[in-house]
């Protein structure tokens, strides 16, 4: 894959709000509120990295469903792309080690909350999939 840093995001819906998360203080992203998700490390599928991360950051498995769209940004002269899937998950028994907070937000919320960059360029394909029923069906 060229120069660039691949990253995923995590998109859950229920009842067409999406599932958010706010990073706890301190460093690049502190505060921000985000859909999880992080960067693809090498030798590693973009579904494999969802299922770490969600482990990783919240203590939940999820099953990952089809991509709802990738778009490309810059953050520190680097270029990454990032990807949103549709993701599902059973609990929510969270465990906060990277965050302080979640909920569930309608989209219009979500253009109103100091939200990661990154995140928010995401959010033209979301408007696109969510109110269509194929992003919001349960896995088979």
């Amino acid at each position: 894959m060229g120069s660039g840093k691949r990253s995923v995001a995590g998109i859950a819906v229920q009842d067409r709000r999406l599932f958010i998360a706010r990073r706890k203080p301190g460093g690049d992203l502190g505060g921000k509120w985000e859909f999880p998700g992080g960067k693809v490390e090498e030798r590693e599928s973009d579904a494999e990295a969802l299922i770490r991360e969600y482990l990783e950051e919240l203590g939940v498995i999820v099953a990952v469903g089809p991509c709802a769209g990738t778009v490309s940004f810059e953050h520190q002269g680097k270029h990454f792309s990032l990807s949103a899937y549709r993701v599902f998950f059973d609990s929510e028994d969270f465990k906060l080690p990277e965050h302080s907070e979640w909920r569930w937000a309608a989209l219009e919320e979500i253009e109103t909350l100091d939200f990661a960059e990154s995140d928010l360029k995401l959010l033209p394909f979301l408007k696109e999939a969510v109110p269509k029923l194929q992003f919001l069906e349960q896995l088979p």
